[in-house]
């Protein structure tokens, strides 16, 4: 890939306006005749196969008891003190409203306008304060549809009690209070949710990375460059990726495309940079711009070429997933990141040849003849040549590797010891914030009556006509508040299903942990009837059941992928380096530096946040990220180190590779953690959590893995560094440099 080559067909004195007409034309055709990726998504798919054993129960479930009720909304109404009587008039008078007037999407109430006041009363928490009613729902009504029935009951509530109740406070103040909760609650603010998301994550992406832009290199083209790459990379991903979804080819989800964004904006500018960055130290020494970013491009194209592959084929690891929502991640990230290199290898360069060094202005690199020249012509004193220091980092890790290694080595490890005390949840309400009306409903539910009353676990089991005692076994369970009468199946009068409520949260993993004693009691009970093959005969449905299942899924998914991950980058190293200890040292320090970012992350989630637990989805994804994206500087230095070292003492080619990388690594560092932490703007806690987690990763890599840790262990390794591959040692070039 020499400089007439590759370089002069993206960049050349025609070529650079060819390629980025090419972009043009692409970005505009495909934008007119594919459809965009945001209005493809589909946020309600299934994350769990039909193999599963939730799955299978649900089945049999809607096969033996389906009911023609359809999907709950739940109203809490609660008044601190005590629920008066005209409260509980205004319940019946919207109830009647409803019945004979349904609000859109409603399938049926139930007849509380036609109950005495006593049977009202009696439904009461125990404190007077709470009733809970229901409005049925249509199967078939999706989220907007269910958003335009719930708004519809909130007006008629607000018009009957002559107040808001849905604005007052939920947990103090004598007012009355009212809140949304149940499935239909919940899928309307998780909806929500995502849909104010994307504008607000994309307009603080782009104004973050503007602003760390311009604070670092001060310089407005250059700042836009990288944008304008992204905005491209972005307007071929988002019709790429939606006729992919319109074609049912993938499914995709607000989540991944919200995570995507970043990504693109994050990795992408990082790409941009290590070319940008590249170009600028050219120029100092060339005075010919063409020649100079002709260079740029072949020796960096290499680095930046390795380190976008290792991120694709990382990110593709994520189809060997069975969780739909990890494996939905795959396509969107990795198609992103092609795009962006791609970007990166061409329309960058045609950019910066179409500005030259304009696109540095103010502060215009130039060499120093030309430095003396331009003062000559303005009459000024001819300055003075600088000569390079190295930085304070680059000079440690040479002369105080040893120090260097055993101080961050040290750090890092207490940082990944306190990994070892991360609790996980996979409750889909932590995930909401703490005064979502959802949330508030279902917090006041659980703290009025049994948290189990808002989803009972489905026991059904095979009886084959005998009498199996099942129902006595389950109430006689220390943590079962409940048990329903034995049911028979509609098709199968000897399937019989026991309707279990639980005395806690059914969405905490305390009541995962039970989902195989349940199913061991059950079996247990078969067998004493004499039912053969009990293990056959047991299904257990229910939001319980299913968030076992995800937790067993997700822990699999972690033990196939993560590995997997590692070996593709291993191998990737290997080719590249061509050297086996590089290879192993590289990947131990990004291990390190994943479990040192988890345990940091906990520090600030748990200590400084107050969340009990993070969501169980957040290890892989910040593995899978952390893991290829902190690969990618220490390619970008390494390369730097490796072509040094041919024609200088390693510890100078050390020396000057750090010094030479590290101002790009750190400002793309900033960006990359700076974009990741914008999720932590969001509402939505799973984001917020990893955000947090990979941007502290992120730092870590940039500040002391990559500057500290990585060119300390090259320097005590020596020559070994490079084994099996020969090394010889170079002359000093530079006098004073240590040996």
């Amino acid at each position: 890939m020499g400089d007439s080559g590759y370089g002069r067909w993206v960049a050349g004195k025609r070529s650079k306006w060819i390629t980025l007409a090419v972009w043009v034309i692409i970005v505009g055709v495909l934008s007119a005749i594919w459809p965009m990726v945001n209005s493809e998504v589909q946020n309600n798919a299934a994350n769990l196969d039909g193999a599963k054993p939730s799955v299978q129960a649900e089945r049999i479930a809607e096969e033996q008891f389906s009911s023609d009720a359809g999907v709950p909304a739940l109203l809490v109404w609660h008044r601190e003190g005590g629920l008066k009587d005209d409260d509980l008039q205004h319940v019946q008078k919207v109830y009647a409203g409803w019945s004979a007037n349904p609000v859109p999407y409603q399938d049926s109430v139930p007849p509380f306008h036609q109950m005495p006041a006593a049977a009202l009363k009696a439904m009461l928490s125990e404190d007077q304060s709470t009733l809970v009613t229901p409005v049925l729902f249509e199967k078939s009504a999706d989220s907007d549809q269910l958003k335009e029935g719930v708004e519809q009951l909130k007006s008629g509530i607000t018009h009957e009690t002559g107040q808001d109740p849905f604005a007052a406070s939920h947990n103090s103040g004598s007012d009355l209070s009212v809140r949304v909760t149940g499935p239909v609650g919940i899928s309307i603010d998780a909806t929500g949710l995502f849909k104010n998301a994307d504008f607000k994550l994309l307009m603080s992406t782009v104004i973050l990375v503007l602003v760390i832009l311009l604070l670092i290199y001060r310089s407005p083209i250059l700042a836009l460059i990288p944008l304008i790459a992204v905005g491209f990379a972005y307007g071929a991903v988002s019709p790429l990726l939606g006729l992919m979804a319109q074609k049912g080819w993938i499914t995709v989800d607000s989540q991944a495309v919200s995570i995507m964004t970043v990504l693109l904006f994050g990795a992408g500018t990082d790409y941009c940079l290590f070319l940008i960055s590249h170009f600028r130290h050219l120029l100092k020494e060339e005075e010919s711009k063409t020649r100079a970013l002709l260079r740029a491009v072949t020796e960096s194209s290499g680095a930046i070429a390795m380190s976008g592959f290792t991120v694709v084929l990382s990110l593709l690891a994520l189809l060997l997933a069975k969780y739909g929502a990890y494996h939905r991640f795959a396509v969107p990230f990795s198609v992103s990141i092609l795009v962006m290199v791609i970007a990166s290898l061409t329309l960058v360069p045609a950019l910066l040849a179409i500005f030259g060094r304009t696109s540095f202005f103010p502060f215009v690199p130039r060499t120093p003849e030309m430095e003396e020249e331009r003062a000559r012509k303005k009459g000024k004193p001819v300055p003075a040549r600088k000569p390079k220091h190295p930085g304070f980092a680059s000079r440690l890790v040479v002369r105080r590797p040893w120090m260097i290694v055993i101080v961050t080595v040290i750090v890092l490890g207490a940082l990944a010891s306190v990994s070892s005390q991360v609790k996980f949840t996979y409750d889909i309400m932590s995930s909401f914030p703490k005064d979502m009306a959802s949330r508030e409903g279902f917090d006041t539910i659980g703290k009025q009556f049994s948290p189990g009353e808002l989803a009972p676990v489905k026991i059904m089991v095979d009886t084959e006509g005998k009498t199996d005692g099942l129902g006595q076994k389950l109430k006689e369970l220390s943590y079962v508040d409940e048990v329903s009468k034995g049911q028979p199946g509609s098709q199968n009068a000897n399937i019989i299903a026991y309707d279990v409520t639980l005395d806690m949260n059914p969405y905490s993993s305390e009541a995962m942990d039970q989902i195989p004693h349940l199913r061991s009691t059950a079996e247990q009970a078969l067998q004493a009837a004499r039912v053969g093959s009990p293990a056959d005969k047991v299904w257990i449905s229910g939001q319980t059941a299913e968030q076992y299942d995800t937790r067993e899924t997700g822990d699999r998914d972690t033990m196939v992928i993560i590995p997997v991950v590692i070996g593709m980058i291993t191998l990737l190293l290997l080719v590249y380096l061509r050297s086996i200890t590089a290879t192993v040292y590289l990947i131990l320090t990004v291990i390190l530096s994943y479990f040192s970012a988890l345990g940091l992350g906990w520090l600030i989630i748990h200590y400084g946040l107050g969340a009990d637990a993070i969501q169980g989805a957040i290890p892989l994804y910040s593995f899978v990220f952390l893991v290829a994206l902190g690969e990618d500087y220490n390619i970008f230095m390494i390369s730097s180190i490796w072509k040094k070292r041919k024609h200088m003492p390693l510890k100078q080619a050390i020396q000057e590779g750090v010094s030479e990388t590290g101002s790009v690594i750190t400002s793309a560092g900033l960006i990359l953690a700076g974009t990741f932490a914008v999720l932590a703007s969001l509402p939505i806690q799973v984001l917020v959590q990893f955000g947090i987690i990979t941007a502290a990763g992120v730092l870590l890599d940039t500040f002391i893995v990559r500057p500290f840790l990585v060119p300390a262990i090259t320097a005590l390794l020596g020559r070994f560094a490079f084994w099996p591959s020969s090394h010889s040692e170079a002359e000093n070039t530079k006098a004073g440099m240590p040996s």
